[in-house]
């Protein structure tokens, strides 16, 4: 079963800045075309390839179903797996959590 839940992992400064815009888009978006996500699983390998080292990370949890933009699953070709995608900004009310990494 799929889950309701996907996940982003970005810096507690950028996810105060989307509070404050009320809504989130991150810094690569305009050179992406779209917000990475992952699923759970997916998120220890994604800490160790993109964040490796950094500090003040948080995790998002976002409520598939709250996203107001569409969400893809798409492959990733160097991982032969699918990553969800969100193609727009991300509404502030679709997170429902945020994890300190």
């Amino acid at each position: 079963m799929e889950s309701e839940f996907i996940y982003h992992v970005t810096t507690q400064k950028e996810w105060d800045q989307a509070l404050l815009n009320n809504e989130y888009l991150p810094l690569h978006y305009a050179q992406d075309g779209f917000i990475h996500c992952s699923i759970e699983r997916q998120i220890p390998g994604v800490l160790d390839r993109f964040y490796k080292g950094q500090s003040g990370l948080v995790k998002l949890k976002i409520e598939k179903a709250k996203v107001q933009r569409p969400v893809l699953f798409e492959l990733a070709h160097d991982m032969n797996e699918l990553f969800p995608h969100i193609y727009g900004s991300l509404n502030i009310d679709s997170v429902v959590e945020v994890i300190s990494l």
